[in-house]
């Protein structure tokens, strides 16, 4: 696992550089958040896979997903599951976008969303060069795929 830290994870905000990160997918491949420059790119913070916010924020995102496609927009969930139980998970729900595994908390204490026993519900939305474009940490998990699209793409 890599990083590239720049500011303390307390002082994130919109405009700063998003911290680089290497973490594994739910099929054990390395996953690079620099290789996505030139995409906006959505990092979802969540608890733990299969309860109950996580299903509806995730089918959220897998229900809005080919709006998600069609603007070039990549998304990641990041928890501290391990790539195995990201793996099920993805598949009983049919999610089409990549999870992450966060075993080692790095990214989080990145991100400034470390917990104890699991990560905070937080999402960042980077523009096309990895940028932090906005930070939601209070959200509606029945509506938040909705709500990022909406402001990604200037809708009232």
């Amino acid at each position: 696992m890599t990083f590239l830290f720049g500011k303390s994870a307390d002082t994130l905000k919109v405009g700063d550089m998003a911290p680089d990160f290497t973490l594994l997918s739910e099929e054990n491949k390395k996953i690079t958040l620099k290789d996505y420059r030139g995409k906006w790119v959505i990092v979802y913070f969540f608890p733990k896979a299969d309860t109950p916010g996580w299903i509806k924020e995730a089918c959220g995102f897998r229900n809005a997903f080919s709006e998600y496609e069609k603007e070039n927009i990549t998304v990641f969930g990041i928890s501290y599951d391990s790539p195995k139980a990201l793996s099920a998970f993805k598949k009983k729900f049919n999610l089409p976008f990549t999870l992450l595994s966060d075993k080692g908390k790095k990214v989080s204490k990145a991100y400034g969303t470390k917990g104890r026993f699991w990560a905070s519900r937080v999402t960042f939305v980077l523009d096309n060069k990895g940028r932090i474009e906005k930070i939601y940490k209070k959200m509606n998990v029945n509506t938040h795929a909705g709500e990022i699209l909406d402001d990604i793409l200037g809708k009232e």
